[in-house]
């Protein structure tokens, strides 16, 4: 039972690989159908009747030369239909009864409609129309309103209207097929996307965990080492404050990480993102750093949405690492968190060393220029006050870092308390005045 199908869907498959054999296959047909065609009588009693006539060597000569005009129908259309019709206008002419050499005719007519536009069809399709049936109507032997001629008009018509129909239908079917394409595209577009805003984010997010709590483990591992046969209990103390640093950035690492957890994987920590509800313990842990850090303003307002409230403990966190790594012994912090009107404006100073002394800092960058080991560049590009800004504008907000005058920096970020969603503009000079650090 499925032999057959399957054989009928290859002979399809190849047929349609194949145009030219299909058009000579269909050029066959329409000329074994006209020859027995030709065998007809229509008659004048009660229908055509059979075997009564033969056609002339003259007829079959044009139905031949008609079914050979179809084989390049769809090369040239509207001379195979030129071709076809004067053919079957010199049949009605010069014969009677003529042989149905109509029907190669109609088989051209129907090809031009469905490979042309709807104008074109009307036109060319009336005036095949019209003059082949005129041409009946007016050189045979039966009267003009005999059926044989209204057939002709009848079926030109419809052969018209099958090939429009026939190229409306391809037309539809194709614009659906390229919004398809469309939509297909502009979703895998819309996922990449997403995907890298989603890295960005992450990435970010190691950054600032990484570079926080690594840098202060490198403090007070270095104190420690330094005090370890003096003051063992200063360097205990050094190193629960190692122990306590490390135990964060697991757990923040493990938050973070969890984000790329598959469906099957173990279920991720369902600890909070840390936002300015603990300020007061991320300050403690760089004080006991070694770093005084003041909070001259926090805000007691009721608590911001979740991603403006991460973004400012962020930045916050950020900018008091760079203090630690960059400002140099002796330097003091200050942090302000305050709101005003729609907008929450962090900002966090220092009395570091000035900007000319400060220039070789990295971001990312070697040891602390407070123990001398510092291995920053001139040039160097770190990537804190990057990530900060791109994570700033991605809320909608701005972020301004530099020297202050009179020594030390300062940064300051201004995030609307309503955060909307958007593409992070990319990141420019103008928008981050000062030092990369």
């Amino acid at each position: 039972m499925t032999t057959l199908p399957s054989g009928f869907a290859r002979a399809r498959r190849w047929l349609r690989d194949h145009p030219l054999a299909f058009d000579a296959t269909l050029a066959f047909c329409v000329l074994i159908a006209m020859i027995c065609g030709s065998f007809a009588d229509p008659g004048k009693g009660h229908g055509p009747t059979f075997g009564t006539r033969t056609p002339e060597v003259f007829s079959v000569l044009l139905m031949v030369l008609a079914a050979s005009a179809l084989v390049l129908r769809r090369r040239h259309p509207m001379a195979v239909l030129a071709v076809t019709g004067g053919l079957t206008a010199t049949e009605y002419i010069f014969m009677d009864p003529p042989a149905p050499v109509v029907m190669s005719t109609v088989i051209a007519l129907y090809t031009v409609a469905s490979r042309t536009d709807r104008p074109t069809t009307w036109r060319v399709g009336l005036l095949t129309m019209g003059v082949l049936t005129v041409a009946a109507m007016v050189f045979g032997s039966t009267p003009w309103y005999n059926q044989e001629n209204l057939g002709v008009f009848a079926w030109t018509g419809m052969a018209s209207a099958a090939g429009d129909a026939v190229r409306s239908r391809r037309a539809f079917v194709d614009a659906i097929r390229e919004r398809a394409e469309r939509a297909e595209r502009t979703r895998e577009e819309e996922a990449r996307r997403r995907v890298a805003e989603e890295r960005l984010r992450i990435a970010r997010d190691l950054h600032d965990v990484v570079a926080h709590h690594i840098a202060l483990v490198n403090v007070q591992a270095g104190v420690a080492a330094h005090v370890m046969d003096k003051r063992p209990d200063q360097a205990k103390e050094a190193l629960a404050h190692v122990r306590d640093a490390s135990r964060s950035a697991l757990n923040e690492l493990r938050v973070t990480v969890g984000l790329l957890r598959q469906s099957g994987d173990p279920e991720a920590p369902t600890e909070p993102a840390p936002g300015l509800a603990v300020l007061d313990e991320l300050v403690t842990t760089f004080r006991n750093a070694g770093l005084p850090v003041e909070v001259a303003g926090a805000d007691r307002g009721p608590k911001l949405p979740a991603a403006v409230d991460l973004a400012a403990y962020r930045v916050i966190q950020e900018a008091l690492t760079n203090v630690r790594k960059h400002a140099g012994a002796g330097a003091r912090a200050e942090v302000s968190v305050v709101r005003v009107g729609v907008t929450a404006e962090i900002t966090v100073l220092d009395n570091g060393r000035g900007s000319a002394a400060r220039r070789p800092r990295t971001e990312s960058g070697g040891g602390d220029p407070a123990d001398g080991s510092g291995t920053g560049t001139p040039d160097g590009g770190g990537h804190g006050l990057l990530g900060m800004r791109e994570r700033v504008t991605a809320l909608g907000g701005a972020l301004t870092a530099g020297p202050r005058y009179g020594g030390g920096f300062r940064v300051h970020a201004i995030l609307p308390i309503e955060a909307r969603t958007g593409e992070p503009e990319p990141p420019g000079p103008a928008a981050v005045t000062g030092e990369r650090r």
